[in-house]
């Protein structure tokens, strides 16, 4: 089930730049982010909604409201914005990947703030994220 959970999100965000791309044509970066956001948050409440999970929505502590805030404004609007400037500006081809380095960021973090281990095989991925990253460009 993962592994189907997984392909599903791959194929939906490998198409995803595209739609992005094309769209861009004509529109403000900001403004594209704003019509996302605001389809994806009206989506989301109809969903949470339908689902029955409006009462754990409202119920939420102070934190964990901070966490997805500051989460949400980090991705959702400033990393978001400034993936549509680059990818307006170049290739898709180009950009995604680049930006698709997310997890080397991620994985340096976790170990910093969250100390999480740090593996042979992990050293070995960032390395050829990096590498990935530095054939692209």
């Amino acid at each position: 089930m993962v592994v189907l959970l997984l392909t599903i999100t791959a194929l939906l965000w490998g198409a995803t730049p595209i739609l992005e791309k094309m769209g861009l044509a004509k529109v403000d970066p900001l403004v594209g982010v704003t019509v996302r956001s605001t389809i994806v948050t009206i989506s989301l409440l109809i969903l949470t909604f339908l689902l029955g999970k409006s009462r754990t929505l409202v119920s939420l502590d102070g934190k964990s409201i901070l966490l997805f805030g500051a989460s949400g404004m980090m991705a959702g609007l400033l990393g978001m914005w400034t993936y549509y400037m680059a990818l307006q500006m170049e290739a898709t081809s180009k950009i995604v990947p680049i930006a698709a380095c997310y997890p080397l960021v991620t994985a340096l973090l976790s170990v910093l703030i969250l100390n999480e281990g740090l593996s042979v095989s992990r050293v070995i991925g960032t390395a050829l994220i990096v590498s990935g990253i530095w054939l692209v460009k």
